[in-house]
């Protein structure tokens, strides 16, 4: 619609990752350099970590495009397959047809394919998209596959793409095989501030544009602080943007049209800053740019601990705690009656200590119910009975995890859910978070991820938009409660 007024060959801010659109900025083009170099010249397992529209699919699609040619790949689009079914995908991405075989004749026959392709001086190697969402027999299975060799030299190499629950779901003991064979670890930092303009300028030129800048420093501003630095959120802003000036039949983008990209999507900009997101993206920047120069460093890569701030616009915040993303080795159950007794402080002292109410662990559990409002009490209950019933498949839809545990902050969040007909699928978990309490909040319990995954389309768009839902495994729920 606005691609004649702005003299555009295409819509720049598409959210289907195309190769053509890469910004290689924000240490993104770093990690491909990186991964390229590990994947033609090094052994072990790659792990890719970032937010949900941060731009893993995208980064995987260069991939596939900058390999070398001795490099063969193999893609897995979709994660949710059993043991048996990933191994006739790869089968098929090989160019095998063995549709019906035993699946001890798979392995064998991937293993004499595997073993002629390394004589014929090729590397195979397995991209899984979403890894997060793999099922942990799969995942293992994975393994499996890795440790086949001829030699001294292994047969194929694997790279693993996901949001941070990767991390937690390999933090698992009965995964710690797997884990300890992941040589190279990237993390994908949300833009700054600073790339953000750069972000929209290059993708407007990428379509066609070649005109002056069009995005006002204070519309670059206001787009950064409603997309977090995410580029699927980024990209969605600015494209209703441009089509709010074409409607105001201008071509300059101001405030005001991101103002009302910001309505049309029901996004916010957050009400906080942390200044640690831009200070960890300059270190992973220096630290990849060190390792494409220096490339023994790549191996004590690190993730940053805390480079996700709450994703929630100001309609939600009065309702749901604030959120927090810490490593996900931090997060462990605690005792219901631990969180229940976290007092509710008057606003003057919570302004004043600008820090979360911390509760008493060691607080009775007579005096934990009398400050327990009924909400809370009826979801944390709840959740202990749906984890008691809970099979080995069971999924969950995880809408965040916080530190916060102010009952009545909590409770106000509920009775929401409650006015949306939805309190019923709430379930309040009682975890630890690097050491201090916290909540997590899932939504329904589901017999598959596959059915989980489907219900993700049909969550109320108020929590769709303010949480970045994510989907929740918990096996050893029950063993580490």
């Amino acid at each position: 619609m606005y691609l004649e007024h702005f003299g555009l060959n295409e819509p720049p801010f598409k959210i289907t990752p195309i190769t053509d659109f890469f910004f290689s900025g924000s240490n993104r083009g770093e990690i491909l350099d990186a991964l390229v170099y590990a994947i033609s010249s090094s052994e072990g397992i790659i792990k890719i970590t970032g937010e949900v529209g941060s731009g893993k699919t995208m980064l995987c699609r260069m991939l596939l495009e900058r390999l070398p040619s001795q490099v063969e790949p193999v893609y897995l689009a979709n994660p949710s397959l059993s043991r048996e079914e990933m191994l006739y995908a790869i089968a098929d991405g090989l160019g095998l047809d063995l549709e019906g075989q035993r699946v001890n004749v798979i392995l064998q026959t991937l293993q004499s394919l595997l073993q002629q392709k390394t004589r014929d001086g090729k590397r195979v190697v397995i991209l899984v998209d979403e890894a997060h969402a793999m099922p942990l027999d799969t995942l293992e299975e994975l393994r499996l596959l890795y440790n086949l060799q001829a030699g001294d030299q292994k047969l194929l190499q694997i790279v693993l793409f996901g949001q941070p629950e990767l991390n937690e779901k390999l933090d698992q003991p009965n995964m710690r095989q797997l884990k300890d064979r992941i040589v190279h670890h990237f993390t994908m930092l949300p833009l700054s501030k600073n790339a953000i303009a750069s972000y929209l300028m290059f993708r407007m030129r990428a379509a066609g544009y070649r005109g002056p800048d069009i995005f006002s420093a204070n519309a670059v501003k206001l787009i950064g602080s409603a997309s977090h630095g995410l580029m699927r959120r980024v990209n969605i802003l600015a494209d209703k943007a441009l089509l709010a000036a074409f409607v105001a039949n201008t071509h300059q983008i101001d405030v005001r049209h991101v103002q009302a990209a910001i309505r049309d999507s029901e996004l916010a900009p957050k009400q906080r800053n942390p200044k640690n997101i831009a200070v960890m993206g300059g270190i992973a920047l220096a630290t990849l740019v060190l390792a494409v120069i220096g490339w023994p460093l790549v191996g004590h890569l690190a993730a940053p601990k805390n480079s996700h701030a709450a994703l929630q616009p100001a309609s939600e915040q009065a309702a749901a705690p604030a959120m927090a993303t810490p490593p996900a080795s931090a997060v462990a159950p605690v005792a219901v009656s631990a969180i229940a007794a976290a007092p509710t402080k008057p606003a003057a002292t919570r302004a004043a200590q600008r820090v979360p109410a911390k509760p008493s662990v060691k607080a009775p559990r007579k005096a934990a119910a009398q400050t327990m409002p009924p909400l809370l009490r009826q979801r944390l209950d709840a959740a202990q009975e749906m984890l008691a019933k809970r099979s080995k498949n069971d999924t969950s839809i995880q809408l965040y995890y916080t530190e916060d545990v102010r009952p009545a902050r909590m409770e106000r969040f509920l009775e929401r859910a409650r006015k949306l007909g939805k309190l019923q699928e709430i379930y309040v978990l009682p975890i630890k978070i690097k050491g201090h309490d916290g909540f997590r909040v899932l939504y329904g319990n589901y017999p598959s991820i596959e059915a989980a995954r489907t219900d993700v389309q049909h969550l109320p768009k108020r929590y769709k938009e303010a949480f970045a839902p994510t989907l929740y495994m918990s096996e050893t729920a029950q063993a580490t409660r």
